[in-house]
């Protein structure tokens, strides 16, 4: 069985881009300072929203460590905002997966399979910091 913290570090470095979706459980919660739904894809959408608006993407990750089923990833986010002007957005943040057990029906029932049940995003600023990065001229 793959590690699923190589996985999400393998994801990390390529983010929004090809995600691996599949270690996700169908009914996946998902939290952050501007979200707050259920559901694979939904998050998905998320995703694409994120490709599509926020340009020269970077997610940095600069840890990940496990405890138990709870996966802690800090990173920093940063993007080219959509205005005339370009200003470059940056986050700081980190996750907090919480990934479970499942029996793997796909392998014949031998074996278990880990999925992250709930992603929830925390930010190290305010969303008001973050709005005032598209007026610094």
């Amino acid at each position: 069985m793959t590690n699923i913290l190589d996985i999400i570090k393998a994801d990390y470095a390529k983010f929004p881009e090809a995600q691996t979706y599949s270690i996700y459980s169908e009914d996946v919660y998902f939290k952050d300072p501007v979200y707050n739904f259920r559901g694979i894809k939904q998050y998905q959408k998320m995703i694409g929203f994120i490709t599509f608006w926020f340009k020269n993407l970077k997610l940095e990750l600069h840890d990940i460590s496990r405890t138990e089923n709870l996966v802690k990833a800090r990173w920093t986010m940063s993007w080219d905002a959509p205005l005339p002007w370009k200003p470059r957005i940056s986050v700081t943040g980190w996750s907090d997966l919480t990934v479970n057990n499942f029996a793997d029906n796909l392998n014949n029932g031998e074996g278990d399979r880990e999925l992250i049940i709930s992603h929830v995003d925390y930010w190290e600023c305010t969303k008001f910091d973050v709005i005032k990065q598209h007026f610094v001229f």
